[in-house]
């Protein structure tokens, strides 16, 4: 074990004497030990022949994930890895980052406690605004950069809820638009 202090490189091995305010290092070697220049390091070069993946998300991250299609006539469509859905109710707003097998990965809504005590209304436009803030910073923390949003109805995507909503995901740096795929 190495010590650092004021320009003395202390070893493990190595006697201290008490001097003053610190400790003077005695020069002493060790006849056990080897100098860097005589260890062989020739072993820490070769490479494994097998490799495993630990990261299941490694594929979607390199764009060589496969995406699930579905049929023609499936509505939504079901090709994406992960989607952004917002869905707004009487009383509140809720936000899911979904996979494609319906799995919810993320999830936020004006219900929680911590988001609802910010906000004067929980329904409102800034709600929507603050809902997107919250989940984008949440889609960063799990490492969700890219999502799929589309809204489920078409003619909601013009409402100003939902264009906030838009804005202050892609403020927070998420990007609302997943890479096509890449065909090996």
């Amino acid at each position: 074990m190495a010590l650092c202090g004021r320009g003395c490189t202390l070893l493990a091995a190595a006697r201290l004497q008490p001097r003053g305010a610190g400790f003077r290092c005695a020069s002493t070697t060790t006849a056990g030990l080897k100098s860097e220049s005589e260890i062989d390091t020739s072993e820490n070069e070769v490479v494994s022949p097998e490799f495993t993946n630990r990261n299941p998300r490694n594929l979607e991250q390199l764009a060589l994930a496969r995406k699930e299609r579905g049929w023609k006539t499936t509505w939504p469509k079901r090709e994406f890895w992960h989607r952004l859905r917002l869905e707004r109710t009487q009383h509140y707003v809720e936000a899911f980052v979904e996979r494609s097998n319906g799995n919810v990965v993320l999830s936020a809504s004006t219900r929680e406690w911590a988001i609802k005590r910010h906000l004067y209304s929980p329904k409102g436009v800034t709600a929507c605004r603050n809902l997107g803030r919250v989940m984008a910073q949440r889609c960063l923390e799990a490492g969700i950069n890219f999502v799929n949003f589309k809204a489920v109805i078409p003619w909601e995507r013009r409402c100003d809820s939902i264009q906030e909503f838009e804005k202050a995901m892609t403020e927070g740096g998420v990007v609302l638009r997943e890479p096509s795929r890449i065909y090996q």
